[in-house]
This record gives structure tokens, sequence and C-alpha cells, in this order.
């Protein structure tokens, strides 16, 4: 379509989305976030970690399963950060550890019951949170239901851990919201297609510049402006070309353009 060969783009998309994630880690501090939440997503790189052989492993170090972590911003919808790793205690305290270092105030935080968030965020936050976790309870799926067809939700089972969160706003609604936005935007975590990444660089460069236009260029439809607007983060919606020139803006050595 470009004219171009399909590795020069691919290498401008990696450096594009090394600069957005650049970006963001240095723009998202100090931030003024009252209630978050958090949830994951996978993924796999280059094969699921099922199909993952001997001999993939030794070429592709990168190949398996990966999972995204994520937090929004319940009232301004910003997805102030993210990891991808495993699915382990470690890399929930990367990404809680990561959250924490860029808020100024107490926070209320809500998420599902995956087990490592509960050490993850008594290590980073300790007393100063009010925390819960919101557990769904699916129901046993029906002999006509096909297979990809998801369990009916029964109800949940809420356990505030730690503070005092309010109930009115213990959800996880907005971050599973933000999750199928993903899905339906970024192709390397669409359901059942092949539009996955073959390396891990290649994978975060993505995901970089899939929230940089979530946060900056895309108006949010709930709030009316981006979230970073939202977030006191920028005083102005971004465009591409805002973008492209941030992007010369580091190959030319030169100090990025304000927010």
């Amino acid at each position: 379509m470009t004219g171009v060969a399909k590795k020069t783009v691919m290498r401008l998309l990696v450096e594009v989305g090394d600069v957005c994630a650049d970006y963001q880690d240095k723009a998202f501090h100090n931030l003024n976030c009252r209630r978050l939440q958090l949830d994951e997503m996978w993924g796999w790189i280059y094969c699921k970690a099922k199909n993952r052989t001997e001999e993939i492993a030794k070429n592709n170090p990168d190949a398996g399963d990966v999972w995204l972590w994520v937090a929004v911003d319940a009232d301004t919808k910003l997805v102030p950060c993210w990891t991808l790793g495993s699915r382990d205690a470690h890399t929930a305290k990367d990404f809680v550890d990561d959250l924490a270092s860029r808020l100024k105030n107490r926070v209320q935080i809500t998420s599902d019951g995956h087990r490592p968030y509960i050490e993850a965020i008594e290590n980073a936050f300790g007393d100063d949170v009010d925390y819960s976790i919101l557990q769904k309870i699916y129901g046993a799926p029906l002999e006509t239901e096909t297979r990809y067809s998801p369990a009916r939700c029964i109800g949940i089972d809420v356990r505030p851990v730690t503070g005092d969160p309010d109930p009115k706003h213990i959800s996880t609604s907005f971050v599973e919201r933000q999750n199928w936005t993903v899905r339906g935007r970024m192709r390397r975590y669409t359901r059942l297609s092949n539009g996955f990444s073959r390396k891990m660089r290649n994978h975060a460069a993505a995901t970089a510049l899939n929230y940089f236009a979530y946060n900056f260029i895309q108006i949010h439809r709930t709030i009316r402006m981006s979230p970073a607007m939202a977030a006191g983060v920028t005083d102005r919606l971004w465009s591409v070309e805002d973008l492209v020139a941030l992007w010369e803006s580091y190959e030319a050595n030169q100090a990025p353009i304000a927010a």
C-alpha cells in the first residue's frame, strides 16, 4: 500500500512506540487520581505457551504467553501505567510499584481476586490505600453454549482488604470496558486472530502506541475529551501530526514538545 518495505515500516513503528512509552512514563507522575481499577489481559508472542517447543524457545526466547497488567482511573479514564509480563507475583509487584510511584494522593483501588495483588498493594501502599477485591462468580456453561461463549455471571463477592473503600465505587467495570476497547482496536489482543507479535519489543511498542492514542489523541465519549486532558496532563487534544513531531524531536535529540 505504501510502496515501502514491510520491515522498514515495522522498524518505524517500533521507534514511534518506544517514544510513546518513554513520553508517557515521564508525563504520568504526580497524578491526582482518586479511584483506580486494575486488571490483566492475556496475549501471546510468536506462539501460545502450550505450543512452545525447545527449538522455538531457542530461536525465539520471547515466545509464549504474555499478560498485560493495566490500571484505569475511573474518573478521567486515564491509563496511567501498564506492565507486560507473566501473571505472577513478581510482575504484580513491578506493576503496582510503578503505579504507586505515579500518584500524589491516597486512592481507592479495586482489583479482581488474583492473589498476587494483595501482597503487591500492601508492599507498595502499606495502610495508605482503600483497597477492595471484587470477584465475579460464574455459573457452569450450558450444554447448548458454544465453545467460545462466556459463562454467565451469577453474582459477585466483594471483600474490603485495606482501609475504608467506598462501597459505591467498588467496581471493575471501567477497566473491563477498557480491555474490550484494547481487544477491538489492537489486533494483537483480538481473540481468534493471527495478528500476534513475533518479538516482545514489537509487542511492547504496539501497546505503548495504542495507549498513547487512547490517552492523548482520541476523545473519550463519556468525558468528551481525551483522558490526558481530563487528568490535567495536557491542556489540548493531540493529533497524529503532534505524535510525528514528538518522534522527530526524539530523533533529533532535542527536548520533546511540551504537553
